[in-house]
């Protein structure tokens, strides 16, 4: 086999078959604590595509951080071709204050591309897009719901790449969601320089879910496996062809007070169907808040407490002969895949 050219990236040196933590400099707190990027780099002994993976954009998703450990320990690792560079948080600001936002109060994910003289969040943009983004063919942006709110794993993809689409099938989340593109996301402005990123969302904010981390793990294992990086002994394919949906829309408390749920992640929903019930703290008035049109909850407040016109459910319109059917399987899926041992996950 031919040494493999050596992966030099911010003044290091990552030779074929070995992997290394790299800190990049992001900025210093005013205490004069340094803060970094860092960025796992596993250097493949043959040849193949570079893929980034990275997490906590936003700092109060922590969901996407496990997704990256478990990921990191998997010995599927070891025979890897190409290059993978993973970043498990990349808002280390946020991380710290449990924040989604970073001390300069703006979300990171609409500061891009960033720039080297600008805000705290522009600064740490143009770090990640320069340093990251731009060296890879396809990236991988894991996220969770806000705080207070839960999603069903799902792909979040634009509707005019076929290739994202492909590769957000090999993933095998329960959900694909047809997503346009926002000015100052880091999806969009991966797009803008070449490269495609795949946006998962899974979970809640400040919390760790076991379906999404499971979905998370597998779907990273399956798109490392189509793009021919990993081979296929030991990655379980998705049992369900994903659920494509073209559209979606939060369904809004009608009033406010307290919040009794009826249907939960994944529930296939038909027109008029009761999704919950908010009444007054004396039990005097109750308000049903029901289905405008059939479709999948891929999303959800979790608070009991609503104000009028909080977003309450995410209700997607379903592209498939038998959404049911398919949301059944994938959880099946999930509780036997073998990918997952029990000593593995801890």
């Amino acid at each position: 086999m031919p040494h493999r050219k050596p992966f030099k990236f911010a003044g290091d040196v990552i030779e074929g078959g070995t992997r290394r933590t790299v800190d990049v400099p992001v900025s210093t707190l005013s205490d004069h604590t340094p803060v970094s990027l860092r960025v796992h780099v596993i250097h493949g002994k043959r040849a193949g595509p570079t893929v980034f993976v990275s997490a906590a954009v936003h700092g109060d998703e922590v969901m996407g951080v496990e997704i990256v450990r478990r990921m990191l320990q998997s010995d599927l690792l070891e025979n890897l071709r190409g290059t993978l560079m993973v970043v498990p948080i990349v808002n280390a600001f946020g991380f710290h204050n449990r924040s989604r936002y970073l001390p300069d109060r703006r979300d990171l994910n609409r500061s891009f591309p960033g720039a080297s003289e600008g805000s705290l969040a522009s600064r740490l943009a143009a770090i990640f897009l320069g340093k990251v983004v731009k060296r890879c063919d396809l990236g991988i942006d894991l996220h969770s719901a806000a705080i207070h709110r839960t999603n069903l794993p799902q792909m979040r993809i634009s509707t005019d790449n076929p290739r994202t689409l492909e590769l957000a099938e090999a993933f095998g989340a329960p959900v694909i969601l047809a997503s346009p593109l926002r000015e100052g996301s880091l999806r969009a402005t991966a797009k803008e320089v070449g490269v495609d990123v795949l946006l998962y969302e899974a979970g809640e904010g400040l919390r760790f879910d076991e379906m999404a981390a499971r979905a998370g793990v597998a779907g990273i294992l399956r798109v490392l496996r189509s793009m021919n990086m990993l081979p296929a002994k030991g990655i379980a394919k998705a049992r369900a062809k994903p659920l494509y949906c073209e559209s979606s829309k939060w369904l809004r408390a009608p009033a406010g007070g307290l919040l009794r749920t009826y249907r939960g992640d994944g529930d296939v929903v038909a027109q008029g169907d009761v999704l919950a019930s908010i009444s007054d703290p004396f039990g005097e008035v109750e308000v049903d808040l029901l289905a405008p049109s059939a479709g999948i909850i891929i999303g959800r407040a979790v608070m009991p407490v609503v104000n009028e016109g909080d977003a309450v459910f995410h209700l997607a319109q379903v592209v498939h002969d038998d959404p049911a059917g398919a949301v059944e399987d994938l959880a099946s899926q999930l509780e036997t895949s073998p990918l997952f041992d029990e000593d593995e996950i801890i």
